[in-house]
């Protein structure tokens, strides 16, 4: 093997480590900005009513079939 094919290999090689380091990058700041976006989605919910219903209603289950 000589070196200039050693050489374009381990250039191959560097140049894949790169790109999957700046891929992964792009992926966790891809993943913080829907984290932010999910929060803010669940913090724009208004707030559940209470039921209204009168207290008797829904303590018993029918269970015939």
């Amino acid at each position: 093997m000589d070196s200039s094919s050693i050489a374009g290999a381990v250039s191959g090689l560097a140049s894949a480590q790169l790109s999957s380091a700046i891929g992964i990058a792009v992926l966790k700041k891809v993943l913080d900005i829907q984290t932010q976006n999910a929060m803010q989605l669940l913090q724009a919910l208004p707030q559940p009513v209470p039921a209204s219903n009168p207290p008797n209603l829904g303590q018993g289950v029918d269970t015939f079939a």
